[in-house]
């Protein structure tokens, strides 16, 4: 691809986000504390989902502040039904840090967000983009598809990262970045990208050859076939009806047929909750009492 139709490329993809950019409640705003929520929501949850939740949450906890003094039932609760509730802890730790240690200031760069409890590469360059302005490519599931596809010797020899800051237009980096996970959301998608209208199918050396993408088999230990995060997630609404319960009381909440034999099983998957500070497991007499962290 020549240097000509890099440019073309960037000018399409800029002018087909411009006519078709979804109105997410999270763009177009400066807001560090709303942007660092859409984003930690975004990561492991379908938009949709997170179109309901994102407004709820953020009127609750409004700040870092807000969040830092609120308790973690309290945001395990308003968590409920994104999956994944140690983000939510997580989230409460960062609010801590960013009040009590940073005086309500996160830091503007890249480097000094990465710093920060829970924040990795990703979220770090959005927040510092999204929010702060600063030029840096934000690369996603999303994005990293669309690059794979537009430069695969490139992404192949240097990776996602590098090939996305050299082809990024500085000057309209917020966009661009919006533009690219928006299209990799919607045109370049993963099972059956819509090449047939795409505004780059006569610039892109992958257009009506990739039919579908093979997902690879997941890693993630499973029971029945069902993978350790759901039961996880159902211990924490169970917990959240019940706030305390026996070990057999849990177990029977969340498998069809429950019988001592699962007791070693479930034990393990409370205590990779509990050491994320999502409750507490202990023994009274004979019994296991889990609670749900206050």
């Amino acid at each position: 691809m020549t240097r000509s139709s890099h440019g073309a490329l960037r000018r399409r993809i800029l002018s087909w986000y411009g006519a078709t950019a979804r109105p997410l409640p999270w763009r177009n705003i400066k807001d560090p504390f709303r942007i660092i929520v859409s984003e930690v929501m975004l990561q492991q949850t379908q938009v949709s989902r997170v179109l309901v939740k994102y407004p709820q949450f953020v009127k609750q906890f409004r700040s870092f502040r807000g969040l830092s003094t609120a308790t973690p039932g309290s945001v395990l609760r308003a968590w409920k039904g994104m999956g994944y509730y140690n983000r939510a802890i997580r989230l409460r730790e960062l609010g801590k840090v960013v009040t009590h240690r940073l005086h309500g200031r996160l830091p503007r760069t890249v480097e000094g967000l990465q710093k920060l409890p829970g924040i990795g590469p990703y979220t770090a360059r959005a927040v510092a983009c999204f929010a702060f302005g600063v030029p840096t490519a934000v690369v996603d599931t999303n994005v990293s598809r669309v690059l794979a596809r537009l430069f695969p010797k490139a992404t192949r020899r240097l990776g996602f990262q590098a090939v996305a800051d050299e082809f990024l237009p500085r000057r309209s980096a917020y966009n661009w970045n919006q533009a690219m996970m928006d299209f990799g959301a919607t045109i370049c998608t993963a099972r059956s990208p819509r090449c047939r209208h795409c505004p780059l199918r006569n610039l892109c050396p992958s257009a009506h050859r990739v039919q579908a993408l093979k997902v690879s088999a997941t890693t993630e230990p499973t029971r029945a076939g069902i993978p350790r995060r759901i039961y996880r997630g159902r211990i924490i609404d169970a917990l959240m009806r019940r706030r305390t319960m026996t070990l057999g009381d849990i177990g029977r909440a969340i498998l069809t047929r429950y019988s001592d034999r699962d007791e070693s099983w479930l034990r393990e998957v409370l205590l990779t909750l509990e050491r994320d500070g999502l409750l507490s497991l202990r023994r009274i007499g004979r019994f296991w009492i889990v609670s749900l962290v206050a």
